[in-house]
């Protein structure tokens, strides 16, 4: 199953890559404790763990929402054709993501909204698609919502030195500028409500800009967390950050303050990255959280 609804929201997880990231788990999340992946083995593995090459599996994967007759992407992935010299993984892809959104029944003049959580290389990669010579928009009649926070810390033009390093170049050119020139980019600052059961808050700390997408809808709740983490393990341990945060301690600060209201209102904890099931519901487990239970999308298979 790739669809739920939740309330009067129909959420449907949209494929672009499931696997390997390169990266082991020190490497990844240099502050998680050691114990917490071997003890998790059997759990971990094998959607969020390969325990053949201790190497952190994930998803690439946007999520597509019918609220109020309108057609919502949340993060556009990483995209094809594009050259990223610093992270060879998602450079020159060449994926069937458009096709996969078709199945699913939206074509890209279907789409009213993208959100982009954040401005990072694979969560706006869609955005456009290569026309030609020419980046152009890949949903020409949607308006694009981006944190002006983010738009600014990434735009080369102001000279900001991320602690990605080069690892997000080409990304603002070529996802994020054809866009705004093309007049779709709606900059919000602080929160931004899209509908009455959909609203945008700011979640500061992975990047600047990083937001998180409220859903309440009827009795039920969510949350979409973006990049506040990229595996399970940071449920269990709140304060282990990913080695790409831009403000470690903000970062922190706002995984439990999101983590703490996804608990405390029975709110499914949807992140971008997730294999398995895609999403959690968490409770609080003293100064942690635990998971206690999972959304009822099918596991992918490894691919890409």
């Amino acid at each position: 199953m790739e669809q739920i609804e939740l309330g009067n929201v129909t959420i449907t997880r949209v494929w672009e890559y499931y696997g390997s990231v390169d990266m082991t788990p020190d490497a990844f999340f240099p502050e998680s404790p050691k114990e917490v992946w071997d003890d998790g083995a059997s759990w971990l593995t094998p959607h969020f763990l390969d325990s053949g090459t201790n190497i952190v599996n994930s998803a690439i994967q946007t999520w597509l929402l019918r609220s109020e007759g309108r057609t919502i992407l949340i993060d556009t992935g990483v995209g094809n054709h594009k050259e990223r010299p610093y992270a060879p993984v998602w450079s020159h892809l060449d994926t069937g993501f458009l096709a996969n959104l078709a199945r699913a029944g939206v074509e890209p003049e279907d789409v009213d909204i993208v959100v982009n959580t954040h401005l990072h290389i694979d969560h706006v990669g869609w955005n456009t698609y290569l026309d030609g010579r020419n980046w152009v928009p890949t949903f020409p009649n949607a308006t694009y919502l981006m944190p002006k926070a983010d738009f600014d810390f990434w735009n080369p033009e102001n000279g900001h030195k991320p602690l990605l390093g080069r690892g997000n170049q080409n990304v603002f050119e070529d996802s994020v500028a054809p866009v705004h020139a093309a007049g779709q980019t709606l900059l919000w600052e602080n929160s931004h409500r899209i509908d009455a059961g959909l609203r945008l808050e700011a979640a500061p700390g992975h990047t600047p800009g990083s937001s998180v997408l409220t859903l309440a809808s009827g009795s039920d709740r969510a949350v979409f967390v973006g990049d506040l983490l990229h595996s399970p393990v940071q449920i269990l341990e709140p304060d282990s950050n990913s080695c790409f945060c831009e403000d470690p301690a903000g970062a922190r600060a706002t995984r439990r303050k999101v983590l703490g209201w996804a608990a405390d209102n029975n709110a499914l904890l949807i992140p971008a990255h997730l294999g398995g099931h895609g999403a959690a519901e968490v409770a609080r487990d003293g100064s942690k959280f635990a998971i206690k239970g999972w959304a009822p999308f099918t596991p992918y298979t490894e691919q890409g």
